[in-house]
């Protein structure tokens, strides 16, 4: 993989004119927060060697440099899911890139359905735990130690000093981010399950960055946009549809948050 790597860092870093401090990874319907980069640089991934594509609606597919909050960013407009067919060593190396490139923040965004009851489609909640219920980690096979441990610490998997300034401004309830392989949404009897386990929110990304990132000494800061309930919360059927309108409209609440994240990382 090293030398893959490298190939791909050189590439980018040939075609920018700054070296990102924080990266940003946008999910379903978030991909707007990329147009208020300033002074941005964009690139495709179809373009840039041994980079996966995005395939999925709502998730454009690339990178863009700039100015954001008067910090250097990176944005990556489309995410990459498992359920695309992409291993989880992939999205290692996605991540991977980022920390060659200089990142050593990274907000991560999903829009994620609703599992505890106290929550409502268009609330912003900070992720303070993971269940990793697609049963992939993208550490599996040789460790390359220049990145990270053999077995990396996962007690505390987000930056909660970040997180607490964060908190200072906006009053984001909190929850713990379970991750399944979908694409198929899940089924009500599953989301009980869910539940029982001590999952507030439901998804199919975000885990497999989440663990790359610790791997390799990025801090994370996890914001789920809740788009929909999970199954069986409301008896209403689940569409990717509604995941994008909801997103859409909550478009004015996310920027404010993701903004002043940046302004107190």
């Amino acid at each position: 993989m090293k030398g893959k790597l490298l190939e791909t860092v050189e590439y980018i870093s040939k075609r920018i004119s700054m070296w990102p401090e924080i990266g940003l990874i946008l999910g379903s319907g978030l991909g707007f927060m990329a147009d208020k980069i300033e002074n941005s640089i964009e690139i495709f991934y179809r373009d840039i060697p041994n980079f996966p594509r995005s395939t999925v609606p709502g998730h454009e597919g690339n990178l863009v440099f700039g100015k954001l909050a008067e910090k250097n960013v990176v944005a990556l407009k489309g995410r990459f899911h498992l359920y695309e067919g992409w291993s989880a060593e992939v999205i290692k190396f996605v991540i991977y890139v980022l920390k060659k490139l200089g990142v050593r923040k990274l907000i991560i965004t999903n829009a994620a359905g609703g599992i505890n009851k106290s929550l409502k489609p268009g609330d912003i909640v900070l992720v303070k735990d993971i269940i990793n219920f697609q049963f992939r980690n993208p550490l599996r096979g040789i460790n390359d130690g220049e990145f990270g441990p053999r077995f990396p610490d996962m007690s505390s998997i987000l930056d909660k000093d970040w997180a607490k300034r964060l908190q200072e401004y906006f009053d984001l309830p909190e929850g713990v981010y379970m991750a399944v392989l979908g694409p198929s949404y899940e089924t009500p009897a599953e989301i009980k399950a869910f539940r029982k386990l001590g999952a507030d929110l439901v998804g199919m990304s975000t885990v497999p960055e989440i663990i790359a990132a610790r791997h390799c000494r990025i801090d994370c800061l996890v914001l789920s946009c809740v788009t929909n309930m999970a199954a069986g919360v409301l008896n209403v059927p689940l569409s990717h549809k509604e995941v994008v309108e909801v997103a859409n409209r909550v478009k004015g609440k996310f920027s404010e948050i993701v903004l002043k994240a940046l302004e107190v990382f």
